[in-house]
């Protein structure tokens, strides 16, 4: 019986890193997903260079994350004091490398990198066609391997404060990732400023289209898809439990899902009548029902998410009114939506218990996190834009803005169609 037993642990474990595995893929297809949204919200003159500084960002958080980011999480789950057993986190830990004694680490590592890279992504896109490559990626890394990971484990860990203080729910991280890289944005946008014409003398705001609208909608639909593999990945394999240790399976997961997704759409649809703002509303739908997403009833989710959608092109408009240009409308789509989820979570589950000891899920206790939550994404953007800016690295000039990004620092055009004829190389060496 012994012998068995271990064989079922073994393979029990073994499909656990397959499930993980498969989700982190289904994780990369997020940022394929906002790539393509940004480079078709991009004029042409920009588009290479809202993708390249996407691809960019993922390469030099991997690493950060595996030195730093890792270890936050492990260290900090009590506020800022180092918890025991952190340096099992460190990355000359055992643990942090091949090791046929430990199946987990390393899954779970690659997932919580991608959850990283997410907060990145929903930052570029704010930013596109004016921020310096560079500023990009210094921003992007400390966003996406220190700031959201201290955020999550203070919300998004079993032991985290405000769980263990507030009974704070979140599931999906709509507060940790959406939340954090919002207003992550919102901060980094008062310093960067507006986009050259987005803002007339007299104060009127000046569409700036897309250059490849069907671009965006099918990269909207590919961060749907890839938030399968993201929901998936907030479930804890084998016990079946969300991150917080209450039961759940992935049929709430899938039930919830989709009815925040279409809640989402109908209702961004409902206010604005434009395709940016429904399919983005898909996405507010989702993140809107995140919170929640393993204890509401269908129809309540739906709701949830129709109200998320509703809000999220008022929002957007707000925040133009407000003379800052958000070119994705992330600080509404992922930081309102995220407020929004987690204060839901709250009316809609008030009173309702947690595991153990643990105090149950409160509005108040639901409200303060979404404040925790914010603030900790918007308190460093602030300030590390505010830096760069002062060293006069945060933006391209403005010549360099009109001529287009493309063209400066990458520098080539996206559509190469639109190049004149030059001699080859080889013509040129005979």
């Amino acid at each position: 019986m012994e012998e068995l037993q271990t064989q079922l642990d073994q393979l029990s474990s073994m499909n656990m890193e397959i499930f993980y595995w498969w989700c982190t893929a289904l994780m990369v297809v997020i940022h394929a997903g906002f790539l393509s949204y940004e480079m078709g919200a991009s004029r042409a003159k920009n588009a290479l260079a809202a993708g390249v500084k996407n691809i960019l960002a993922l390469a030099f958080i991997i690493p950060v994350f595996f030195f730093v980011g890792w270890w936050i999480y492990s260290a900090f789950p009590g506020g800022f004091t180092i918890a025991d057993g952190a340096s099992a986190a460190l990355p000359w830990s055992s643990s942090m490398g091949p090791n046929i004694e430990d199946r987990a680490t390393g899954i779970f590592w690659a997932a919580f990198t991608l959850f990283g890279a997410t907060t990145a992504s929903i930052l570029s896109g704010s930013l596109i066609e004016r921020v310096r490559m560079s500023a990009f990626v210094i921003m992007a890394v400390f966003l996406g391997a220190v700031v959201w990971i201290l955020a999550a484990a203070w919300g998004w860990h079993p032991s985290g404060w405000m769980l263990t203080e507030l009974g704070f729910h979140d599931v999906a991280a709509a507060g940790c990732v959406h939340t954090v890289a919002g207003f992550f944005a919102l901060g980094v946008l008062i310093n960067l400023g507006a986009r050259i014409g987005k803002f007339g003398k007299n104060g009127e705001i000046n569409d700036i289209p897309a250059h490849n609208l069907p671009m965006t909608l099918v990269g909207l639909m590919l961060i749907i898809v890839g938030f399968f593999g993201f929901l998936g990945g907030c479930i804890i394999y084998g016990d079946w439990t969300t991150i917080y240790g209450n039961p759940t399976n992935l049929s709430a997961f899938g039930f919830n899902t989709l009815m925040g997704f279409a809640g989402g759409v109908i209702g961004a649809y409902a206010v604005s009548r434009e395709p940016f703002w429904m399919m983005s509303g898909g996405l507010a739908g989702i993140i809107s029902a995140a919170a929640g997403l393993d204890l509401y009833y269908p129809p309540l989710a739906f709701v949830i998410a129709f109200l998320g959608g509703c809000m999220i092109p008022v929002a957007g408009k707000f925040i133009e009114k407000m003379g800052l240009d958000d070119a994705v409308g992330a600080v509404a789509v992922h930081g309102f939506a995220g407020v929004w989820s987690m204060v839901a979570a709250g009316i809609f589950l008030h009173g309702y218990p947690n595991m153990g000891d643990l105090p149950p899920i409160t509005l108040w206790g639901q409200i303060i996190g979404a404040v925790v939550m914010a603030a900790t994404g918007f308190i460093p953007g602030y300030l590390l834009s505010l830096l760069l800016r002062s060293v006069g690295i945060l933006r391209v000039p403005p010549e360099v803005e009109e001529a287009g990004l493309d063209a400066v620092e990458i520098p080539t055009k996206a559509y190469p169609e639109t190049n004149p004829a030059t001699p080859s190389r080889a013509t040129e060496s005979h």
